[in-house]
């Protein structure tokens, strides 16, 4: 009797049960809403570039003019960078846990655990008001995205599984 060569030996990666839960659904959607949240917030940082100068001059009065822009030109270019890199991974985030990735679920909230400590610093460093508020409000929504994906109907979504 003939019998085909094994090839590889590669066993197929198992599909997931079906498309996402409406729980996980929901979650990324809120993520890609972060997303652009997030992008707000580095426009309006962008903008707010006076108030912020002001702010810096509030909390440090004994500054001289030059070292009040230099600290709020700071304040402003390390505020972009870190927006530019959370709207990315805002993204990645709702891509992986869309698909299911049970990692994504965990770093996901690990990401929020850590939004969580900088919405905190943020109240004790120069800011624009405005800049607090849509704080505020991202991190209200990444505490929904992670109720959301820690949900009982999400847990089988999750399953561990080959990432």
């Amino acid at each position: 009797m003939y019998e085909p060569y094994p090839s590889g030996g590669q066993t197929p990666e198992p599909q997931r049960p079906g498309p996402p839960p409406p729980p996980v659904v929901n979650a990324v959607r809120l993520m890609y809403a972060g997303a652009v949240l997030t992008a707000v917030v580095l426009v309006v940082s962008l903008l707010t570039v006076a108030s912020i100068r002001t702010a810096v001059h509030n909390a440090y009065p004994s500054y001289s003019a030059s070292k009040v822009r230099a600290a709020a030109t700071a304040v402003v270019a390390i505020d972009v960078f870190i927006q530019v890199i959370t709207i990315g991974f805002w993204l990645w985030m709702a891509v992986a846990n869309k698909a299911g990735k049970s990692w994504a679920r965990i770093i996901s909230t690990v990401l929020f655990g850590l939004n969580t400590l900088f919405v905190l610093l943020s109240f004790v460093r120069p800011h624009a008001s405005l800049g607090s508020v849509l704080d505020l409000v991202i991190w209200l929504v990444g505490l929904f995205v992670v109720i959301l994906l820690w949900r009982k109907e999400s847990s089988g979504y999750f399953a561990p599984g080959p990432s």
